[in-house]
């Protein structure tokens, strides 16, 4: 087991955050699927390794495809390789086998691939993908779509994707319309959902990945706490959902500035909030860390999928605030946090969770004492280099 042991201090400087782990898993399924051309940059994390490593295995006529720990890897890659035709197994570590994947198992079948599965990982596919309407409920995983998308562009006929309940996520959706469209697929969003016309080539190019707003949200909340942070590397005009971490902050009273490739956050006069988390729910645990040190009450609501993460997210950020003095109260689909009660250092858990560590190493910088957080190297999912980077802007971070 590692474990990080953290120092209060401040973060001040400039942090160059790595390339978006979301747009680096579309575009190099792109790419596979254009038969050449590089995406970089790309990190080195398990999440990335998850996603090369089936592409290198789909390549190599292999038929067991490890998706590690990726929930993303695995939803998106599964009707991809049944579009192929591919008779493979897929396999996963953690928690990810026990992650949903039963829009597949029933959607599958339904256009000629035979599925079999205990509810879960080990998944083992044949068959191959027929077009047709794909009726899919929008608010279990968004993933779900993205697969589909992918998939379903490199069949001949025309297929179409009915949403049964309204889309969350959308902008993880848009993210894969738009990576696709570089790639020169076209997608037609409509009424009911999606358009994918058939017999669609995806072009061979090289393909640069932008910067990750997701793990700028990090050092920009510890920016707004008590500090001068820029993030360097991002695209203010992305699709990605998580540059909705601005709009946070200033629902928050954060001073931030835009600049044309970066962010700077600065220390601010923080009040609570209510933040709808519907398309951004990987921001919750870093938003919680935000409202702790904040006046008054927030309320994080539309967060229910975060149950089924690495962790129970909802559970595992209610659990940490706790045992640093936050007064929290969790609720079905998120949480309760009424800011401005004095906080102390305390022995807390990652739950092998890279985005519960982080989070409250963020957390940890603002308390008196030593913070001490497990799983720590649980980072290497999606940030191999976080504490790193952390340290190189003035944290104080010991991994053991």
């Amino acid at each position: 087991m590692s474990i990080v042991k953290i120092n209060g201090s401040a973060l001040n400087g400039r942090a160059v955050i790595p390339p978006s782990k979301s747009a680096a898993h579309r575009a190099l399924i792109c790419s596979f699927l254009a038969g050449g051309g590089t995406v970089k940059p790309i990190i080195d994390s398990k999440d990335m390794q998850a996603t090369v490593g089936i592409i290198k295995a789909l390549q190599n006529g292999e038929s067991v495809l490890n998706c590690i720990e990726s929930g993303s890897t695995l939803r998106f890659m599964i009707p991809v390789a049944a579009a192929l035709g591919k008779s493979v197994t897929f396999v996963g570590e953690g928690r990810l086998p026990q992650r949903p994947i039963g829009e597949y198992l029933e959607l599958l079948p339904m256009h000629n691939v035979a599925v079999e599965s205990d509810g879960g990982l080990p998944l083992t596919i044949s068959g191959k993908l027929k077009n047709g309407s794909y009726e899919v409920a929008g608010d279990v995983s968004s993933q779900y779509i993205t697969g589909l998308l992918l998939a379903l562009a490199n069949l001949e006929g025309d297929s179409a994707i009915i949403l049964t309940t309204p889309l969350q996520s959308k902008p993880y959706v848009d993210m894969t319309v738009k990576i696709m469209n570089d790639f020169g697929v076209k997608v037609t969003e409509t009424d009911f959902g999606y358009l994918i016309h058939g017999g669609q080539s995806f072009h061979k190019m090289d393909y640069t990945v932008e910067g990750d707003w997701s793990q700028a949200a990090f050092f920009l909340v510890a920016g707004a706490i008590n500090g001068d942070v820029t993030v360097d590397g991002l695209d203010t005009n992305t699709t990605q959902g998580d540059k909705g971490i601005l709009d946070v902050l200033v629902a928050f009273g954060a001073k931030f500035e835009i600049n044309e490739n970066s962010v700077r956050c600065v220390k601010s006069a923080l009040k609570g909030a209510v933040v709808d988390a519907t398309d951004i729910p990987d921001l919750v645990p870093i938003i919680s860390v935000l409202a702790a040190f904040s006046e008054g009450q927030t309320v994080i609501k539309g967060a229910e999928r975060l149950r089924y993460k690495e962790s129970d997210r909802i559970e595992s950020v209610v659990e940490n605030l706790k045992l640093i003095g936050a007064d929290v109260t969790e609720t079905e689909d998120g949480m309760i946090i009424n800011g401005g009660k004095e906080l102390h250092s305390a022995e807390l858990k990652g739950y092998n969770d890279h985005r519960i560590v982080m989070a409250f190493s963020i957390a940890g910088l603002f308390l008196d004492g030593e913070t001490v957080i497990d799983d720590a190297n649980s980072i290497n999912k999606s940030y191999p280099s976080f504490f790193e980077d952390y340290n190189s802007i003035g944290g104080k971070a010991d991994v053991l």
